[in-house]
């Protein structure tokens, strides 16, 4: 799946699933330093930063697991925009127990 708003039309790694959540990034991503969300086909854009929705809605429920599993791993979600950046491979985050 691809964002209109991205430059680069590469492949996303996916870093977790969850509760039918996927969330991806893709390699060489511009700034501000974000995460991409899928659930039961609607996509959303996350900032890494204010955890806010930049792009896309989900439904209340799903909005909240999102929000709370990237609250909980915002250090790794960091991590894993520089790894992607750089065009290398981010490592997995736990999923939301």
């Amino acid at each position: 799946m691809f964002f209109p708003h991205c430059a680069s039309y590469t492949p996303m790694p996916e870093l977790s699933r969850f509760y039918g959540i996927v969330i991806q990034m893709y390699f060489g991503d511009h700034s501000p330093p974000h995460f991409h969300a899928l659930y039961a086909g609607r996509k959303a854009v996350v900032d890494i930063e204010t955890l806010a929705f930049i792009e896309g809605q989900f439904p209340p429920r799903a909005r909240g697991l999102v929000t709370e599993w990237a609250a909980i791993h915002q250090n790794d979600l960091r991590e894993a925009f520089r790894k992607v950046e750089a065009m290398e491979m981010p490592a997995k985050i736990r999923p939301l127990d």
